[in-house]
């Protein structure tokens, strides 16, 4: 139970700073320019850790994957475009209705409808409280206007 915790929080720490940046940055016209440059960061980055953690096959690797990896890619852009367009239109504190729709898209659609992985009574309740915080931060929203 500790390890997923450890990672699901590193990712959301990385997160916070993607966003914390994202909000931070002057307002830009062009949609792509700051997720572009953070992109070739990131991408410097991860090309130092895999020759860093180099391991035979990694060549034949990427061609087996390489189908997997290109739609990989396209979600990226989707979810970069819709953190851009969230974040600049609406603000930071949007993200909780993203991570929410995200455990509806995810957890459910790829995890349990795709991917067939267990589900029991306590998840399900767990997305019907999800859905419902969408409608009470919609609400909420909806009141602070």
């Amino acid at each position: 139970m500790f390890q997923p915790f450890l990672f699901a929080s590193v990712a959301a720490i990385g997160n916070s700073i993607f966003v914390y940046a994202q909000r931070s940055a002057t307002y830009s016209e062009n949609p792509f320019l700051f997720v572009c440059a953070s992109v070739l960061v990131c991408l410097a980055m991860l090309t130092l850790a895999s020759l860093v953690y180099k391991t035979p096959g990694d060549g034949n690797y990427l061609f087996e994957n390489w189908i997997t990896i290109a739609i990989s890619g396209i979600g990226l852009f989707i979810t970069f475009l819709g953190f851009f367009l969230l974040y600049n239109k609406f603000g930071a504190s949007q993200f909780s209705l993203y991570a929410v729709i995200s455990i509806l898209t995810t957890s459910f659609g790829v995890g349990i409808l795709i991917f067939r992985e267990p589900f029991n009574i306590y998840q399900f309740f767990g997305i019907v409280l999800a859905v419902l915080s969408i409608v009470v931060f919609a609400f909420g929203k909806a009141k602070a206007i």
